[in-house]
């Protein structure tokens, strides 16, 4: 059961790391004679920003909403396991008193319970699986959910504001540098929520 809690901790610290880039560059169709000098002259005029994606994690609603569902279906299994896991327990252990005292009315019947309780057993250790696929199936279904809404949103954004290109990074991992006038990270997380409409509480 240790495992079966290490995998429930992990899958309830969900944490959708999403890495997007959106490009929309123009295409030259002259040979270049210069090519270290064409390069950073079509650079000199392109248009680029970056988004903070940590940012955009803590405070798109979107993702909120999806992280808190994850969180109470992950802590729904672990409570389930638990209880069935500690309920099998507390039958194995009466088991192993009633037959140090030979409790039981024969070997046979001995022999049946102890089949039982190792059956018990297995459908536990089936069941921890089905549910713990079943959580990271639905993680992976919430991360895709997650990049095709970004994705969605990022290309009507640009219709208007007509990026080159749009960086993700994730605490500098992908930027080693950048000037914060090309951070529009406040603005696509203010669209993307403007256009967020969260489903009714049950």
């Amino acid at each position: 059961m240790n495992r079966m809690n290490y995998l429930m901790n992990g899958l309830a610290a969900l944490a959708f790391i999403v890495l997007f880039s959106q490009c929309t560059g123009k295409t030259d169709n002259q040979t270049a004679t210069a090519p270290t000098q064409t390069a950073n002259a079509e650079l000199s005029g392109m248009k680029i920003a970056y988004v903070e994606i940590d940012t955009l994690l803590s405070k798109y609603n979107f993702c909120i909403d999806l992280n808190e569902a994850m969180v109470k279906k992950s802590e729904n299994v672990r409570l389930t396991l638990t209880e069935k896991s500690n309920a099998l327990r507390k039958d194995q252990q009466e088991w192993q008193k009633k037959y140090e005292n030979n409790a039981f009315l024969s070997p046979e019947r001995a022999q049946q319970e102890y089949n039982r309780l190792a059956k018990m057993e297995q459908d536990l250790q089936e069941l921890s699986n089905k549910l713990q696929n079943g959580l990271m199936e639905e993680n992976n279904k919430n991360s895709l959910l997650f990049r095709d809404s970004i994705n969605a949103f990022l290309k009507e954004y640009n219709k208007t504001h007509r990026y080159n290109l749009i960086f993700s990074n994730t605490g500098f991992d992908n930027l080693l540098y950048a000037d914060s006038a090309f951070n529009i990270t406040k603005e696509i997380v203010d669209g993307l929520n403007a256009r967020y409409s969260a489903p009714a509480k049950k």
